[in-house]
């Protein structure tokens, strides 16, 4: 069961995906990023990219961003973050974008979006063929002074560079790399 662990929609359970390719983020790694971000959140522009619940843009909604996009590219997903959106009454302050990550980003480069946290939870198997931060600093959607969030299985290997790495928490098999 996935809930929302504190603020404004505390306590709201959230569907998961009927998808074994959604990995929703467990309760203690979730705790332990807001934790992390939770100073920067209040009146913050949130990208969650790669959402599949949404669990990640509602919570940071839940928090204090005044608006969450929601990027994903699977249907059965698109559907399901837009019912746990409903259910937490947060339509108003999200888009769901049903696109590839990459269209995405271009498409909110072209309207000047420019977000203060950008969270990504790839599929495991995309970071070892590409990097999905390569799109974000090329279309500069990151405000200045913003970061960037990437979980990712802890035996994954993975380098960027188009940021510096500000912080890296691992807990269980995953690890949260924190980028400015």
């Amino acid at each position: 069961m996935i809930r929302v662990v504190a603020g404004l929609y505390k306590g709201k359970r959230l569907k998961r995906v009927p998808s074994l390719s959604v990995r929703p983020i467990p309760h203690k790694l979730k705790e332990s990023l807001f934790s992390i971000i939770q100073k920067d959140l209040p009146g913050c522009l949130f990208l969650d990219g790669f959402a599949g619940t949404g669990s990640i843009g509602i919570e940071a909604l839940s928090r204090g961003a005044e608006a969450a996009i929601f990027v994903e590219d699977s249907y059965e997903a698109v559907k399901t973050i837009r019912e746990n959106l409903k259910k937490c009454d947060a339509e108003e302050q999200a888009r769901v974008m049903h696109k590839e990550f990459n269209r995405a980003v271009i498409q909110l480069a072209k309207e000047n979006a420019k977000f203060d946290l950008i969270f990504l939870d790839p599929p495991y198997k995309l970071l070892e063929e590409r990097d999905p931060l390569k799109v974000v600093a090329k279309r500069d959607i990151l405000k200045k002074g913003g970061r960037v969030i990437l979980r990712h299985f802890f035996k994954t290997k993975f380098q960027t560079k188009y940021f510096n790495l500000g912080r890296q928490v691992l807990l269980g098999d995953d690890v949260i790399l924190f980028y400015e």
